[in-house]
């Protein structure tokens, strides 16, 4: 018996960029009437909204806004070769290096409840956020990029992004919860945006729609008479699901699918949320990087209990609805006993921190000058912060005690251990996160149970490599029929991946899901199988779901990234052409990104064009040397050319830089096993014991072990593969011949 093996190739999948889209749509200026309309009838709630940190999410900079908010900054900071100082009295950053002496007109001023951001007019219209900021609590300035640099455990950041990059350009990040009715008018051929809005801040129409015939009917109706038809969105008559999801349009850490969100319209119709794949999360759940406040918001047993809504607590404006001496009063009425003799369930003193409910169920953390406050409102848990080193809210409070302190007094003050669900589905996390399969089979179980988080469930999904491991396979396609389509989501966007039947006729069934995010994952998967020949009833719902799936991913020609998908949709039907146009344009948008540059050499290599190929890692390897995809991808393509001692170094160097990269590990086996065979039987071991789920991995050693003479060793493998994957046929052919 022979054997056939392929140099497996690899490329990154969509790209998830965060970012926040506006809301409605700005082209439509007769209908929106502005803030100032709404003032003759609603002058008390105009007053709090314009003083909010809605109203004020964005404000022109003056010299009367400098005078009431903002002290002299005395030193230069020191950024890269330049210092950088704010001349407040001239609305201008300074900067000073050895070539010049150049001013930057401070324009528009970002936020205020933390920190201040400004932002100067750029070429080609960018809005730029300048490199310095003021810390509205410490009234300091400081270096705004520096302040955001991430401390991912085991992965440190160690270079701020900077500011000249398009992460801090408003055009193209913040800037749809800053204003409203924005419109981005960006113009690819010339690169130029031409961006507006009808007005700074968050204002009326955002959250009630369009006002201008809701006024013409409430002038021309007599005073004292209530309006016939009010022509404008009521908050008061939404669904608590409607009030989240209008607040969830800004309060999350999600990837667009569309470029209009208006009041009443469905989250999951026009976004993907980030869940726990994400670093800026701790297993947990817990907060460690931005806090966007859904992720952690649909963690929380009062959301799930369906009582809560965000305008339980907080205004259309955003303000607290509760006076500081009856902050408690927001978890009335369901937890009235706590509520009213608080010291029997906080042990701590009536009127004091301790004794407030969000002391303890929404701790407090800080990143970039930012305090954010946990939306999960589960328990303290510092058996987390022993295991994963989460923050807890008792040692955010007691800073001079350590979490075995905390730990020790939650067991006592509680007989049940609440703690036991959260460190058990944190340690499946963990160890997704370090790909650690030996809790795969939990990992199963908890994605199958219908009792899970859908958080939790959706990160696992995310986590855990598609193989055609059948227990997998089963698990996606029970996790495809879930009640929350963040989910089924993850569950189809994993099954693209498994051309089996079985996952194929859940991803065509799923383009006709009730929601948008839902269908455009299924129709992605769809498209990875140009050759997929779909009965004639699906054809139409098909070919809807692939329209909404392209228009998501090209909705932001001014993003990288969406070229990047628009490639690697290209690639997937074979286009490899206009993969290859597609990715060499977000190059040209983003010439640092280093997965175009991977995708490239996968296209022309398909293309036949090696030297191509060769070419695109070649500058990738120059910007990145150390990059696992470009060490791997360069492996595998100087294998295809038989220069084997290069593959092999490449290949060696991406399983160095990630030891958990059984795909590397399983090529290294297959170049190996041509002149050393023990060699090879280790690098299969490997792959095998990092991925145990993946069948091929599994058979490769035994065939290897085999060749190599270790007989006994090679059926013991096989039996323990075909016990997993019964219908594995290769399997079962190889074992019949060994066993002859």
């Amino acid at each position: 018996m022979t054997i056939k093996m392929k140099i497996a190739s690899i490329f990154s999948g969509v790209c998830l960029l965060i970012a926040i889209p506006m809301f409605a749509d700005a082209g439509k200026e007769s209908s929106y009437a502005g803030s100032a309309s709404c003032r003759e009838c609603h002058e008390r709630f105009h007053q709090l909204w314009s003083t909010s940190m809605h109203g004020l999410a964005m404000q022109p900079y003056s010299a009367s806004f400098a005078m009431e908010n903002l002290t002299p900054h005395q030193r230069d900071i020191p950024i890269g070769k330049a210092k950088y100082r704010a001349v407040i009295h001239e609305g201008v950053v300074l900067k000073t290096d050895r070539m010049e002496r150049k001013k930057f007109k401070i324009e528009q001023v970002l936020g205020g409840k933390n920190v201040y951001y400004f932002l100067t007019p750029f070429s080609k219209g960018r809005l730029q956020t300048l490199p310095i900021a003021y810390d509205v609590n410490k009234k300091e300035w400081f270096d705004t990029a520096a302040s955001g640099i991430r401390h991912f455990p085991g992965a440190e950041q160690v270079e701020a992004v900077d500011w000249r990059e398009y992460p801090y350009t408003f055009n193209t990040a913040c800037y749809g919860c800053h204003v409203s009715q924005l419109s981005t008018n960006y113009n690819l051929e010339t690169f130029t945006y031409q961006t507006t809005w009808n007005e700074p801040g968050i204002n009326c129409e955002t959250c009630h729609g369009p006002s201008a015939e809701h006024n013409r009917i409430a002038k021309s109706t007599p005073k004292g008479q209530p309006l016939l038809e009010l022509h404008i969105i009521s908050t008061r008559t939404m669904t608590k699901t409607q009030r989240n999801d209008l607040c969830s349009g800004c309060h999350a850490k999600a990837s667009p699918l569309t470029l209009q969100y208006g009041p009443e319209d469905r989250f999951y119709d026009h976004f993907d949320l980030m869940t726990l794949e994400d670093p800026d999360y701790y297993p947990d759940g817990r907060d460690l990087g931005e806090n966007y406040t859904l992720t952690s918001w649909a963690m929380s047993p009062c959301v799930k209990s369906g009582q809560l809504d965000c305008m339980h607590c907080h205004t259309s404006s955003g303000r607290y609805r509760f006076k500081k001496e009856m902050f408690n009063n927001a978890c009335m009425p369901c937890h009235e006993d706590k509520v009213k003799n608080p010291a029997v369930h906080t042990h701590h003193p009536a009127q004091s921190e301790g004794s407030k409910c969000i002391s303890c169920h929404m701790p407090m953390t800080a990143f970039a000058r930012m305090n954010r406050s946990d939306h999960s409102m589960l328990p303290p848990t510092p058996a987390a912060t022993m295991a994963f080193n989460s923050p807890n809210a008792c040692n955010l409070c007691h800073q001079d005690k350590d979490a075995h302190w905390a730990d020790t007094f939650v067991r006592q003050w509680r007989t049940r251990d609440y703690q036991a669900p959260v460190l058990k589905r944190a340690a499946l996390i963990d160890a997704a996160r370090k790909r650690d399969w030996t809790k795969l089979t939990e990992m199963i179980a908890y994605i199958a149970d219908p009792k899970h988080d859908e958080i939790f469930a959706t990160s696992l999904i995310r986590l855990i490599p598609p193989s055609q491991d059948g227990k997998v396979q089963d698990a996606l396609i029970g996790a495809a029929h879930d009640p929350s389509p963040l989910v089924r989501g993850a569950a189809v966007q994993a099954l693209g991946s498994i051309p089996t039947p079985g996952s194929l006729q859940t991803l065509v069934m799923a383009t006709a899901d009730e929601f948008r995010l839902v269908r455009v994952r299924a129709a992605a998967g769809i498209a990875a199988f140009p050759n997929l020949a779909v009965p004639p009833a699906y054809q139409a719902q098909l070919r809807t779901a692939n329209d909404e799936y392209l228009a998501s991913i090209t909705a932001r020609p001014d993003q990288w990234t969406s070229h990047y998908n628009l490639g690697n949709h290209l690639l997937g039907q074979r286009e490899l052409k206009n993969a290859v146009t597609s990715y060499q344009m977000a190059l040209v948008l983003n010439p640092q990104a280093i997965m175009p540059m991977v995708n490239t050499s996968v296209a022309y290599a398909r293309l036949g064009e090696n030297e191509k190929a060769e070419g695109a890692l070649g500058k990738a390897l120059a910007q990145a040397p150390d990059n696992v995809a470009v060490n791997f991808n360069m492996g595998l393509l100087k294998a295809a050319k038989n220069e084997l001692a290069a593959a092999e170094m490449h290949l060696k160097k991406a399983f160095k830089t990630d030891p958990q990269m059984a795909q590397a590990a399983y090529n290294l086996c297959i170049i190996t096993a041509k002149d050393r065979i023990g060699e090879a039987v280790a690098w299969c071991r490997i792959a095998a014991d990092i991925s145990p789920q993946e069948p091929k991995y599994a058979y490769t050693l035994a065939f290897y072990l085999n060749q190599k003479g270790d007989k006994d060793a090679a059926i013991t493998t096989l039996e323990a593969l075909l016990v997993k994957s019964p219908q594995h046929k290769d399997a079962e052919r190889l074992l019949k011949e060994i066993s002859r």
